[in-house]
């Protein structure tokens, strides 16, 4: 004869969920050339903004605001993503501080068309 054993009280670690995210078609689609940062200890705030050749001014299109966990799983899969794209395009190059490219987007003009440095 046989005996059963009881069953265990130990919990069983949840194994990885599954979840869908649904993409609504009225989400606005938001373009943007500059971050500004910042941080509280329990908060990263992220505003995604779009600035325009030769103006002086930009406008935040969007904010985000996520727990410094969160910021940080976003820098790693950000990290992976751009190596992903690196592989398949070609590096990314970023511009000097001496670029003219640089000195085209910083450099604002006036109402009158002139240059302001």
């Amino acid at each position: 004869m046989s005996e059963q054993q009881p069953e265990s009280n130990i919990p069983v670690p949840p194994g990885p969920k599954q979840i869908t995210i649904d993409m609504p078609r009225e989400v606005p689609i938001v373009y943007s050339n500059v971050a500004l940062i910042s941080h509280t200890p329990v908060e990263v705030v992220l505003d995604f903004a779009q600035v325009l050749p030769r103006t002086p001014r930009g406008t935040v299109q969007a904010r985000i605001i996520m727990t410094p966990m969160h910021a940080k799983m976003l820098q790693l899969a950000l990290a992976q993503n751009v190596q992903n794209y690196e592989k398949q395009f070609g590096q990314i190059r970023i511009p000097s501080q001496s670029s003219p490219l640089v000195d085209d987007f910083f450099r604002f003009s006036t109402e009158g068309g002139k240059q302001q440095d």
